[in-house]
């Protein structure tokens, strides 16, 4: 398997055909997984706002005011009232926000971005990832595109690349019912390959001012195994979720 990034893409803007600047810059295989890290979605799908354009409300106040009180770092309510009306669920208060965005990925702060938002105050994620990563697969010859992010991981230190969008491929491949090394049936290897894919292709692209947002995985075989687009639990089977609702941050 070979990842490469695509070389001397411009600075995205809101309307560009991104799928057209990547295939100008590669020839693409069909067979390729193109990964498109989601800040050149967002900006090419006009999601660049201004903190002026989420007034906060009596929530948003109180939820800076206690971000403010557990970190000691001055809290603008106007990020935290973008935060709330980009989430479905609130799972963490303090000492920082921990949410569920609208398509199901949970993240701090809803996955929305400060850094490298040029005419604009915050990046926030694509509103549906997923029909992202189908529009840009039509433009493509690729057949398999990933949309990535980066969050970080409980129980670690560091981010890594992850999926939140993907057409073309299963989100995981299900290794349930064949058998190990040692003749033993696997019974709960559910391996979530389009997130390996993101952490991969995280690695090519880099971070910072340095940083590339489109890389191409070549010869990647997803082999014959069941597949499945079940990527983000389920409330009721997430016995973390659920711990956090009884769960209250005490500085």
């Amino acid at each position: 398997m070979e990842l490469f990034a695509v070389p001397d893409l411009p600075e995205v803007e809101p309307g560009d055909d991104l799928a057209a600047l990547v295939a100008d810059r590669v020839d693409l295989r069909a067979e390729d997984v193109v990964c498109v890290a989601s800040t050149v979605v967002s900006k090419a799908e006009r999601r660049v706002r201004s903190l002026d354009d989420f007034p906060p409300g009596p929530r948003a106040r109180e939820l800076a005011a206690r971000l403010e009180a557990a970190t000691g770092d001055e809290k603008d309510p106007r990020f935290a009232q973008a935060v709330l009306e980009e989430s479905t669920d609130l799972l963490m208060e303090a000492p920082f926000l921990l949410t569920e965005t609208r398509f199901g990925h949970v993240s701090v702060n809803a996955g929305i971005d400060r850094s490298n938002v040029p005419g604009g105050d915050l990046l926030l994620l694509p509103e549906r990832p997923a029909e992202s990563a189908a529009r840009l697969r039509d433009g493509l010859v690729a057949d398999r595109v990933v949309v990535t992010d980066t969050c970080g991981r409980p129980f670690r230190h560091g981010q890594r690349g992850v999926a939140i969008g993907w057409a073309g491929l299963p989100a995981s491949r299900d290794w349930r019912g064949e058998r190990d090394r040692d003749g033993r049936e696997l019974t709960a290897t559910v391996e979530s390959v389009v997130d390996e894919l993101a952490a991969a292709s995280n690695l090519v692209a880099g971070e910072g001012a340095g940083g590339t947002p489109v890389v191409v995985v070549r010869d990647f075989d997803f082999g014959d195994h069941a597949g499945s687009d079940e990527l983000f639990r389920d409330v009721e089977g997430d016995f973390v979720r659920q711990a956090l609702r009884g769960w209250r941050y005490e500085s």
